[in-house]
C-alpha cells in the first residue's frame, strides 16, 4: 500500500494486530535539498553530512508522533549482525548511541527502529505482540547474518519458535538497479544464485535484495512474510537512495509492542 499526503508512510502489513509498525518516506519533513524533506539520520553520528540539526529534530518529533506514544531509539549502524536488546533505560535523553545493525525489545513504549536510505528494513514480530525486532540489512549484513541474528535474539526475549514470527520488508535499492560484483554474488554462496541475474559488463550481477532476505528468513523457519515490493532508488520523489544520489537523508523502519 503506497503512502498518501495525510499519511506519508509506508504501512507495514502482515503483522500481528498488537504490535505497530512503519517505514518513513521523504516526504512530510522540513530538510532543505539535497535532504529534503524528512531525514531522520541523526546528527553527529560517523560519516555526518551537512543536514541542519534543527531540521533533524524537528523530523524526528514528526515521526516520533506516528508511533502511537511509543519512543523510537536509533543505533549507529555498521554493516555488521550485533543485535541488541532494549530497555526503558534506552530513552534517556542523550544516552549514547549503541552500534548495532538490529534491535529486540520486549517492554511498551520503545520502538526498534533502523535508519535506511538504499539498505533493506526487516521488521519482525513475535505472537500476540510478545517482542518486536528491527534488522538494518544492507547486503554485507544480510550475508553476515544479521536477519538470523535477530530473529534468535527475539525467539529468545518472546519464547517464540521462528515459525511463529511475522515478517515484514521495507523498501529498498530494488532487483533492476542493485548492480554488485562477484564478491557479493560470492558472499551468499552458490545456493543463492537465484536471487542474482547478470549485468551488463562481465562480473557484474544484479542483486535481489528482498528476495535474498525472503530466503534466509524462510531457511531459519519464518513462513508469514510480506512487503519487499517498493524500489528507493526508481522513485526519486518518495525515497533517498544513497547509490543514485551519494549525498542525501534515510528513511527510519520502526516496529513497536502496542
Amino acid at each position: 500500500m503506497p503512502p498518501d499526503q495525510a499519511r506519508p508512510w509506508l504501512p507495514a502489513t502482515g503483522l500481528p494486530a498488537e504490535v505497530g509498525s512503519l517505514m518513513s518516506t521523504r516526504r512530510g519533513g522540513v530538510s532543505r535539498a539535497p535532504f529534503d524533506s524528512l531525514n531522520l539520520r541523526p546528527a553527529g553520528l560517523r560519516s555526518d553530512v551537512a543536514d541542519e540539526p534543527a531540521a533533524i529534530h524537528e523530523n524526528q518529533r514528526r515521526f516520533a508522533g506516528w508511533l502511537e506514544g511509543a519512543q523510537p531509539v536509533y543505533l549507529d549502524q555498521v554493516h555488521g549482525r550485533r543485535v541488541v536488546r532494549l530497555t526503558a533505560t534506552d530513552l534517556a535523553p542523550n544516552r549514547p548511541f549503541q552500534e548495532a545493525d538490529a534491535s529486540v525489545t520486549t517492554e511498551h513504549g520503545i520502538a526498534c527502529t533502523v535508519l535506511v536510505a538504499d539498505c533493506l528494513p526487516v521488521l519482525l514480530a513475535a505472537p500476540e505482540g510478545r517482542g518486536v525486532a528491527a534488522a538494518h540489512a544492507g547486503w554485507r549484513g544480510l550475508a553476515a547474518g544479521v536477519v538470523e541474528a535477530a530473529l534468535g535474539e527475539l525467539c529468545e526475549a518472546a519464547q517464540c519458535r521462528p515459525g511463529e514470527v511475522s515478517a515484514w520488508l521495507g523498501a529498498c535499492i530494488g532487483p533492476d538497479a542493485f548492480e554488485v560484483g562477484e564478491d557479493v554474488r560470492e558472499a551468499f554462496g552458490a545456493d543463492s544464485a537465484a536471487c542474482f541475474k547478470p549485468g551488463a559488463a562481465s562480473g557484474k550481477w544484479w542483486a535481489d535484495l528482498p528476495a535474498l532476505a525472503h530466503r534466509r528468513l524462510g531457511q531459519a523457519g519464518v513462513m508469514r512474510i510480506s512487503g519487499g515490493t517498493w524500489c528507493t532508488y526508481s522513485d526519486p520523489a518518495l525515497f533517498f537512495s544513497f547509490r543514485r544520489d551519494r549525498i542525501t537523508g534515510r528513511h527510519a523502519a520502526a516496529i513497536w509492542i502496542r
